[in-house]
């Protein structure tokens, strides 16, 4: 009988120092996991010895594959260009330096044998992390979910263990604006969660900083939320009928009392406001508008450069 295959997709930007520790932690975890293992590692571009690293892997291990970009392409385009390749009963995707504990990979293999299709981790804490990173990730979470129709956990990873059916589902959406925590959702399964504690890295230091955290999160709400239209819209009708109300104000007030109206403040600070509230609205149309500039160029996600994963 075959033993079924776990495909596990390491997405690395400047990893050099976690590779081979991530591996043998990961070897060393899941012994006593009925699975066969492969490994797909995606070097993003990285600008240190990633690339000399995984090729070195390649020599001791058998089961280690790895694609390497042409440049970076960022860690969503890394994440599917790993599901694309991956050829396992199931999928899992890690972060290479351990904040993902790969103990975890036992339980969550026996949640999938109880019926799941998809086991994921979250966080229960933050220890460890900037106070300014974790109140901004919690009020993500709690706005994405008011305003979007798809329900995204609290402190979930990308950590999770996938069916091939699900995998096959994500695979799917061609979309090349992708924002993972939001697909993962959406395409549904029978899900659940496994918590843990938050783990700092094992070695080197992250890519992630907090102006990139934000528009990772700012291309959440704009790719699974109108709720921002919606605002811009309604942000425009009050502005429009207060201008309204304000003249009928201003002229019954000079008629009726004959009270001259001081133009020139007034004039200020209603140009100030409406230039500002409509700038604001354009700049939320324009980032939808952009949003489909880039889908109907219709880029590749991704372009590689080598690989040692032979084309079927």
């Amino acid at each position: 009988m075959r033993m079924s295959k776990l495909s596990i997709i390491v997405p690395a930007y400047n990893e050099e120092e976690t590779l081979e520790i991530f591996l043998n932690e990961v070897n060393k975890q899941s012994v006593e996991l009925p699975l066969e293992k492969t490994y797909f590692f995606i070097n993003d571009g990285s600008t240190d010895n990633t690339l000399e690293v995984l090729k070195n892997l390649t020599t001791k291990y058998d089961n280690v594959k790895y694609i390497s970009f042409s440049r970076n392409f960022g860690k969503e385009a890394a994440l599917i260009a790993g599901l694309e390749v991956s050829d396992g009963d199931f999928v899992t995707v890690m972060d290479a330096d351990l904040q993902d504990p790969p103990e975890m990979l036992n339980e969550m293999f026996t949640k999938i044998t109880e019926g799941y299709d998809v086991v994921g981790t979250r966080r229960v804490s933050r220890v460890g992390e900037p106070p300014i990173r974790s109140f901004f990730a919690k009020t993500f979470y709690k706005l994405i979910n008011k305003i979007s129709d798809t329900e995204m956990v609290d402190g979930v990873r990308d950590f999770r263990l996938m069916t091939r059916q699900v995998v096959d589902s994500i695979l799917e959406l061609k979309e090349n604006n992708r924002f993972s925590k939001g697909i993962f959702s959406w395409v549904g399964f029978k899900t659940t969660y496994l918590p843990y504690e938050n783990r700092e890295r094992v070695a080197g230091t992250t890519s992630w900083n907090f102006f990139g955290l934000l528009k990772y999160s700012i291309d959440g709400i704009v790719n699974f939320s109108e709720a921002p239209l919606n605002i811009a819209t309604f942000v425009g009708f009050i502005s429009f009928l207060a201008s309204v109300l304000l003249s009928v104000f201003y002229l019954l007030k000079t008629l009726v009392f004959g009270d001259p109206v001081q133009g020139f403040p007034t004039l200020i600070v209603l140009i100030l406001l409406l230039g500002g509230l409509q700038l604001l609205s354009l700049g939320i149309i324009g980032k939808y508008i952009a949003k489909i500039f880039l889908e109907t160029k219709k880029r590749p996600n991704y372009i590689i450069k080598e690989s040692n994963i032979k084309p079927n």
